[in-house]
């Protein structure tokens, strides 16, 4: 039986108000990005997320950002590697503070764009994640699109996953169109799920000219590398269709015979 992970950005509260409907997400994703102080989220936020995590039985990922709330992570802030590293290895520690038994990390928003193409910012990211998971005594896989983040988790003993995302316009060079651009967002519930089972099946995406993107079949969940098949596919929690399109990827997936589960 073909298999994937469901992930989804959550615990992204922002002054004590939840950015996305977690309960109803965490009952149909594999995989939880929990927002750690960075961008979002406080202690109780993500002490909230650790519960729901263990009610659902989802895999709790780390979600850092650049510790910028005023901009939710989506702007690129110039940091030394050193004071990259730092703000990384805090937001770890204040999600493990909160209970989380951590199974993997993400990078959020303008720092997920930018160790995907910048050498010293990925491995700034990725001794961040190495130095936690030596101290678990156990691999840390990264989650991302590839590029610098996979050189630079490769480089210090790290596993590396590949996602596609659902809910994400593709370019050509299967990079993501910018937010704010024509074709940014999606948010139809059935293009989505239609979108959800091609990636499962065959690895393939469409980009906003009609190419094919990441083409190739997978075979088994735990694909990874760039230019591989993804083995996770992401919903934003924050958009305003979010649970929709999860409930209908998700049964569209049980419809197609597609297990949904974690590879951590």
């Amino acid at each position: 039986m073909a298999a994937i992970d469901l992930n989804a950005d959550l615990g992204e509260t922002v002054d004590g108000v939840p950015t996305a409907d977690d309960e109803a997400l965490f009952a149909v994703i594999s995989s939880a990005n929990v927002a750690c102080g960075g961008h979002a989220g406080d202690a109780a936020s993500m002490r909230e997320a650790v519960l729901r995590a263990e009610r659902f039985s989802v895999a709790v990922g780390a979600h850092p950002s650049y510790p910028d709330r005023a901009n939710f992570g989506r702007v690129a802030v110039s940091m030394d590697p050193a004071g990259l590293q730092a703000a990384v290895t805090e937001q770890l520690a204040a999600l493990v503070a909160a209970g989380a038994d951590l199974r993997y990390v993400k990078p959020h928003g303008a720092l997920y764009h930018a160790v995907t193409t910048d050498p010293r910012q990925a491995d700034a990211v990725a001794r961040a994640v190495a130095g936690h998971a030596a101290s678990l005594g156990r691999p840390l896989p990264m989650l991302g699109l590839g590029g610098a983040m996979a050189a630079a988790a490769a480089s210090v003993g790290l596993p590396f996953v590949r996602e596609a995302f659902l809910d994400r316009g593709y370019l050509p060079d299967g990079g993501l169109v910018p937010r704010g651009r024509p074709g940014a967002l999606l948010d139809d519930p059935d293009q989505v799920a239609a979108r959800a089972v091609r990636l499962a099946l065959t690895g393939e995406v469409e980009a906003i000219d009609g190419s094919i993107v990441g083409a190739g079949p997978r075979t088994s969940i735990g694909a990874s590398g760039v230019g591989g098949a993804a083995a996770s596919l992401c919903l934003h929690g924050d958009s305003p269709a979010a649970v929709a399109m999860a409930r209908a990827v998700r049964a569209a997936l049980d419809r197609a015979g597609v297990e949904v589960r974690a590879p951590w």
